[in-house]
């Protein structure tokens, strides 16, 4: 609170530059760095250095496919939710929904239990 009452115009000083809004360069940072000579990113806010982080939504592969029963005799399909180290990869790195999440992980152990896929790597 102290901050937002004592402020400092750039005539007063002499010194200071004016400010672009928070959140902008540090000060004495040099241009031309790793990012300076390829100007600020498409999505990004217009800042200096003011990154702005994008991720893309992740949607579930079996709601866009419209595939309701997941078959635990294709191993290929199951192959790619299972980490190299023979874990069920979770939904929130993989983007599938709930339930379908529920279906991939019975069947994954379905293909394990008659030694479709590993249990685990065979490192």
């Amino acid at each position: 609170m102290a901050d937002e009452t004592t402020v400092s115009t750039p005539a007063a000083s002499g010194t200071e530059t004016p400010s672009t809004g928070g959140g902008g360069a540090p000060q004495g940072r040099p241009q031309g760095g790793p990012r300076g000579d390829r100007g600020p990113r498409p999505g990004g806010s217009g800042r200096d250095g003011g990154r702005k982080f994008f991720r893309r939504k992740k949607v579930c592969k079996f709601c866009v496919e419209k595939i309701d029963a997941i078959d635990y005799k294709d191993v290929r399909l199951l192959g790619q939710f299972v980490a190299e180290s023979g874990k069920i990869v979770p939904r929130r790195l993989t983007g599938v929904c709930t339930p379908h999440q529920r279906r991939l992980s019975d069947a994954i152990k379905q293909a394990r239990n008659i030694a479709l896929l590993p249990f685990a790597s065979a490192r």
